[in-house]
């Protein structure tokens, strides 16, 4: 019965992922007529009243994205550079293509960066910026501000990360530190058209989220920034602090807000996200016969306190011995308080977490993974949990409430063979939790 589950399982986070084709949404999302361009129907542009399409990107799924653009636009592109994960990049004609290093930025993100707003700076008044954005780019675009350097913004962000804080708050001091995040990117733009298609990786798809929002406003300051580090008790190098306190008290620029001239001739739209990934789960469980909803797309909260509540739901809903096959959709992003010093990410925790609560029980699974392939700084998506995991680590002599207080979660699940490894997936729109309960016989 658990490998039934576990198949199906791996059918249904397969039907999400490929839902999040990036590619496709970018073709969707741009329409040629002619020489007339629309983009998400809703806007228009004369080719003919454009000199250069200038392409520039950074995100997990951005190869995916210009290939898109390329299809559509690709005889009217004049020059592009993009940034992409390690691992994630392909030759794209016409286009620069940069790696870097991600969540911790590196010096490649810099050097990606800056080509970013090199080329953003050389657009006229008769050009068209194409800024094609997914989950990731924040740290691989570090274009810290002056006086900040590389290695400090690194230890800022690893801080960061570690401290339970959710991805907008990060966000709310990475933007600050930043010459590209916050609206920057359109800023250093003008006075060309901006239009950004971006592939959301953050609950609610807050443009001003995904990326770190460069090409939109930013409504956090530098109050906020600081505000998060004091919450979360994070301790940061002391040139950041400087920043942030100059900031704050008005001794250097806020980040562009929503009047100013940067966005009077940008546009940005959302061309694919969660709930593409969630509502494909529902489909293809469906068709596997299971009665599937999706009972949260916001999903946020420590990821060991939300990985017990699945398993609870799990044993409820067999206890209640449904007449057919039940599945439950989750999507979002939980975090993790780090205090150990094991190895995992916050899919994998989730998942461990759930099978202390399975444990013993047949007939339920969860399943938890990043749609982008990767989870924390492991080689995994993500985790299985069902009432043999615990069983299967404690036999290889681990113990699942130790590796989890140690947040050692990969070392737990891959003993017990129980971790989801995809490799990357060329798409990032959060992650996709799943539930599966079999009827009791």
């Amino acid at each position: 019965m658990t490998a039934a589950l576990r198949e199906h399982a791996r059918v249904i986070l397969d039907a999400a992922v490929a839902a999040a084709d990036p590619r496709l949404a970018v073709v969707r999302a741009l329409q040629r007529d002619g020489g007339v361009l629309r983009i998400g129907g809703e806007r228009e542009i004369d080719l003919a009243d454009i000199d250069r399409v200038l392409v520039i990107g950074a995100g997990k799924a951005v190869i995916g994205m210009a290939r898109g653009a390329l299809e559509v636009l690709g005889d009217v592109v004049a020059e592009g550079t993009v940034t992409t994960k390690d691992g994630y990049a392909a030759e794209l004609p016409t286009m620069e293509v940069w790696e870097a290093a991600h969540p911790v930025p590196d010096t490649r993100g810099l050097a990606g960066a800056a080509a970013a707003l090199r080329l953003a700076r050389s657009a006229g008044r008769r050009d068209l910026v194409l800024c094609l954005l997914s989950g990731g780019a924040s740290a691989l675009w570090p274009a810290p501000v002056a006086g900040v350097a590389l290695s400090e913004l690194r230890e800022a962000t690893e801080r960061l990360l570690r401290s339970g804080a959710r991805i907008g708050e990060v966000n709310a001091v990475r933007k600050h530190l930043s010459r590209i995040g916050g609206g920057w990117l359109a800023h250093a733009a003008v006075p060309a058209r901006v239009v950004t298609l971006a592939i959301s990786d953050v609950v609610g798809g807050s443009l001003s989220a995904i990326g770190s929002g460069p090409t939109v406003p930013d409504a956090t300051t530098y109050e906020d920034a600081l505000d998060v580090l004091l919450r979360y008790e994070v301790q940061v190098p002391p040139a950041v602090r400087a920043h942030l306190q100059a900031g704050d008290a008005g001794e250097v620029p806020e980040t562009p807000k929503e009047f100013d001239a940067a966005f009077h001739h940008a546009s940005a739209h959302v061309i694919a996200g969660n709930a593409d990934a969630l509502h494909a789960a529902v489909a293809e469980a469906e068709r596997l016969g299971y009665r599937a909803r999706i009972v949260a797309d916001d999903l946020e909260g420590e990821a060991r306190s939300v990985g017990e509540q699945l398993g609870l739901l799990a044993r409820n809903t067999r206890a209640e011995r449904p007449d057919r096959p039940v599945a439950f959709l989750l999507g979002g992003e939980t975090t993790v308080t780090v205090q150990g010093r094991g190895r995992g990410g916050r899919n994998q925790e989730l998942a461990l977490s759930a099978a202390i609560d399975l444990e013993g029980d047949d007939g339920v699974l969860v399943a938890s993974m990043g749609t982008d392939g990767t989870d924390g700084p492991t080689d995994a998506a993500g985790g299985f949990a069902d009432g043999g995991t615990v069983a299967r680590g404690r036999a290889r002599g681990l113990d699942a409430r130790e590796s989890l207080r140690r947040n050692d979660s990969h070392t737990f699940l891959h003993a017990a063979g129980d971790l989801i490894v995809t490799g990357p997936t060329g798409t990032n729109v959060n992650d996709v939790v799943l539930v599966l309960v079999d009827p009791v016989p």
